[in-house]
């Protein structure tokens, strides 16, 4: 067997007496070149020690041994957590090794800033594109630890990425430098800070999730609001109106001075909570049926300095069929974006209760929702326009920015003579 034993920045001295003893009753020993002086001070009887910062000659060389020699490979962390581990045992084969596990630079991290990670998430740059690490910032993870590359970005390819995703107020950002070595520092950068100068090249960089601050009023815009300053649901972060649908659905919302808005599958209300911010004098029916939906709607109205005439925490076809609207049962708007499987039936009850004159929007992802919809509009007599709003956000590229498309919302809207 070839045992592949995990380090720290103390190894060997700080390595288990189990796996001391392995490495000094082994007859090959294979090391990083950083880790040879400590090595070849610490060994008693030193042996002839391999270079393995060239997994090719490494491999090369543990090929030529017969099977009856005792031969240890040591690696940072974990070998089989972007290792030299799953190189061995792709050329070698995993039945002729034994591995010994060290802590890898995520669990270094979070243990430094005191935090439970079984929730986190990770993902790695090093020599790809920080489009993954956009991706999972659309999911709103709770936790999530970034494997930077100095080579292309660092930090900096982070925070780009942050901002450029409109959740910078959303996370707290932590910087790990080389973790487990006598120089390491771990630090939270503010968001108004720049990022500090130089940087280790061994960083690890943690997001996590916080409540974003209440904004101040006067410097909000006037309407598309950035994704992060409002507050999601726990269970599931990221689901939510994105920015460029928001501001797609209020223009084709054509919203009046005065009247009655519903926002149907309301979410975080952040449409509805919008469209207050534009016409103060509107009345507002949010209505969601998640579990939590109401005191979250009304909890981002009072960051927002909204106030919705009613928000309602029920299934919107049951509500509908009760009459239990008091003065909001005639809606001038209407943004339908629940329904589920009874879309259809939803849709007919608002189109019976829509005031002449009045809009209804429907934001759809597929087209065979909209070839459902679509002739229950012109049917009852409305007016239908269709358009489909894609989107794309920069995110940086080595050291320029892509274009990284959003899913495309399709806006069916019916306008009632």
């Amino acid at each position: 067997m070839i045992d592949v034993i995990g380090t720290d920045a103390g190894a060997p001295a700080s390595l288990p007496a189990a796996q001391q003893a392995l490495i000094r009753a082994a007859e090959q020993i294979a090391a990083p070149r950083r880790l040879q002086p400590a090595l070849e001070t610490w060994l008693e009887c030193p042996v002839p020690l391999i270079d393995s910062d060239d997994p090719r000659h490494l491999v090369e060389v543990l090929s030529a041994l017969s099977a009856q020699t005792n031969a240890v490979v040591l690696a940072s962390g974990d070998p089989l957590w972007f290792g030299i581990g799953r190189i061995l045992a792709e050329r070698l084969g995993p039945e002729r090794l034994r591995f010994h596990p060290a802590p890898t630079c995520l669990q270094m991290a979070f243990a430094r800033i005191g935090r439970p990670w079984q929730d986190a998430r990770w993902v790695s740059l090093h020599g790809r594109d920080p489009e993954p690490l956009a991706r999972e910032l659309q999911t709103r993870p709770r936790a999530l630890a970034v494997l930077t590359d100095p080579g292309r970005g660092g930090a900096d390819a982070v925070r780009r990425c942050l901002r450029s995703s409109g959740l910078e107020a959303s996370y707290q950002l932590w910087l790990g430098e080389n973790l487990g070595h006598a120089d390491e520092r771990m630090r939270l950068i503010p968001a108004d800070a720049p990022l500090p100068e130089p940087l280790q090249p061994l960083l690890v960089a943690l997001l996590i999730a916080k409540e974003p601050s209440i904004p101040n009023e006067r410097a909000l815009p006037l309407f598309g609001l950035e994704d992060g300053l409002y507050l999601q649901h726990p269970d599931h972060p990221g689901l939510m109106t994105k920015r460029e649908a928001r501001i797609q659905l209020l223009a084709d919302l054509e919203l009046p001075d005065q009247g009655v808005l519903w926002d149907i599958g309301a979410g975080t209300g952040s449409i509805g909570l919008e469209a207050l911010r534009l016409r103060p004098q509107l009345r507002l029916l949010a209505v969601e049926r998640r579990a939590g939906g109401a005191a979250l709607i009304q909890a981002n109205a009072q960051r927002l300095k909204v106030m919705p005439s009613a928000v309602v925490e029920t299934d919107a076809l049951s509500l509908l069929s009760a009459d239990l609207l008091d003065g909001l049962d005639q809606p001038d708007r209407v943004l339908l974006g629940g329904g589920g499987p009874h879309r259809e039936t939803l849709l007919k009850a608002v189109l019976q209760r829509l005031r002449p004159s009045g809009i209804v929007v429907i934001p759809l992802a597929t087209l065979e929702a909209v070839a459902t919809l679509r002739p229950l509009l012109e049917q009852s007599g409305l007016t239908v326009q269709l358009n489909q709003l894609q989107a794309w956000r920069g995110q940086p590229l080595s050291n320029g920015t892509r274009l990284a498309p959003m899913n495309p919302i399709l806006s069916l809207k019916g306008t009632k003579s």
